[in-house]
Parts: C-alpha cells; structure tokens; sequence
C-alpha cells in the first residue's frame, strides 16, 4: 500500500499536538526511571553480583554494564507498547479522533505512519534520555555505545508495529491488559534483560530467541561493549522483519477497523 510522507506527517502532528501537556512529564520519568533501575540493580545488585559466582556468565563486564544496554532496549519496547496500544483504542473507541481523521483525505495507512513516527519521537527521546542517565552512573566501555540509540529505536519500532495491529481492531481495553500480562511482562523478564538467556531451562531457550526483544538486547549489549559481529547482522534483520511484517499488519487492520 502506498503511502505518501506529507499525510502521515499530518497524522503525527495530530500525536504531538495532543502530547504537547506531557513532555515535562515524560523527560522527569525518562530520567527517574532508568536511574533507580540503574542504582537499585546496577548498582546495588550488581555489588553482589559482582563479587559472586554469577560474574562468570556475564563475559568479564560488570553487572552494571551487562544490565545498561539490555535495560536500554527493554525501556524502549515498554515506550513503544505504551504508545501503541491504549491510545490507539482511544483514537478508535473513545475519543474517536481516528474517525475524524478519516472524513478527511487522510488514508488509514497515514494514521498508522503517523501513529509509528510518534513512536520514533518518543522511544527517540526516552533513549538519549536514558543514555545520558547511564552515562552518568559510568556505564557505558566503548564510544560504539551510541550506536546504541539508533538501535533502542529500531527495537521499539519492532514492538509497535505489531502492537498497532492488535490494539486498532480490540473492542475493549481488557484485551491490551491481557496482551501486558501474558506477552508484555514475561518477555520483559525473560528475554536476557537481568540475566543470560543460557541460564534459562533449555527447553525455554527458544521461546526467548523468537522475541523481538532478545535481539534488541543482543544487538544493544554487543555494540556497548565494541562486540559487534555476523550475529548482529541477524539481530538487524530479525528486528526488521518484525518491523515490516507488523506495519503491513498494522496497515490492514486499521483499513479493517476504520472502514467499519
């Protein structure tokens, strides 16, 4: 489906104009959140740790660096969800914007770029946030950690595409509390964010290497540790997949949802 960048700008303005009460808001808890998790485990945890039989498994870094990259990508896939699934069902269901926005020429596939640019905007500014943050509490070991940032973006785009094509067509919001508990939650902890997925049961292993978020956190992890290989180039193009297959999905449903 063709799309052309000038209506799907219109639809981000739409975003930014409606978040333009928030953005104090969301810079103090860009940098809140990520200092107490980093302090609380980083740092706290991470002495013990360190001084542990744990250290072993997290290649010769410190558990503040091990967690850093792997907390960057988790932050940015729970910014991505957040954006992408409740204020998508209010655009649709509550406050109807989304039904404004189709009596003019605005296509759906807009909606839905401009919808995923505003996940750009605000995973984009979460992470440098949240880069500064560890850079602070001293956590980066190589300046090929910036590449960290383009990466923490690429990763949240991968959750919100498909989270967009679940939440356009959902009738209640019950469904986006179950998508937190079953989907959002468990691959948060899972998916080698605190600990090395090798240390999960060998039979979970696999469901942790089929998330998108497993390889944000490798690719992240690699490049903050100036690591980057072969492997990350399947990192790349498994976060791409995810990305495009989502933005089609996401394309259909919301032509579905709003044609009703």
């Amino acid at each position: 489906m063709a799309v052309t960048t000038t209506p799907a700008r219109r639809a981000l303005d739409y975003w930014l104009i409606a978040h333009k009460h928030w953005w104090r808001l969301a810079v103090v808890t860009g940098l809140l959140t990520p200092a107490l998790y980093l302090g609380a485990m980083g740092v706290g945890l991470g002495g013990l740790v360190d001084h542990g039989t744990g250290a072993r498994h997290l290649g010769g870094q410190s558990y503040l660096q091990f967690l850093t990259p792997g907390l960057l990508a988790a932050t940015a896939m729970q910014t991505a969800m957040s954006e992408s699934t409740w204020p998508i069902g209010n655009a649709v269901r509550w406050n109807r914007s989304y039904i404004a926005m189709a009596a003019t020429p605005l296509r759906p596939a807009d909606m839905m770029l401009g919808q995923l640019l505003f996940v750009v905007v605000r995973v984009g500014m979460g992470s440098a946030l949240f880069f500064v943050v560890a850079a602070a509490f001293g956590a980066w070991s190589s300046p090929w950690a910036l590449a960290c940032w383009p990466a923490a973006i690429l990763c949240g785009l991968a959750h919100a595409a498909p989270a967009s094509a679940f939440s356009v067509g959902r009738t209640h919001d019950h469904a986006y509390v179950a998508l937190y508990r079953f989907f959002v939650m468990p691959m948060f902890l899972f998916s080698g964010v605190f600990f090395p997925v090798s240390q999960l049961p060998i039979g979970i292993r696999p469901l942790a290497w089929c998330t998108p978020l497993w390889h944000g956190v490798a690719l992240c992890r690699d490049l903050a540790a100036g690591h980057s290989g072969l492997a990350d180039y399947g990192h790349l193009a498994m976060l791409t997949a995810w990305l495009m297959v989502g933005a089609w999905l996401a394309a259909r449903e919301h032509q579905k949802a709003l044609a009703r």
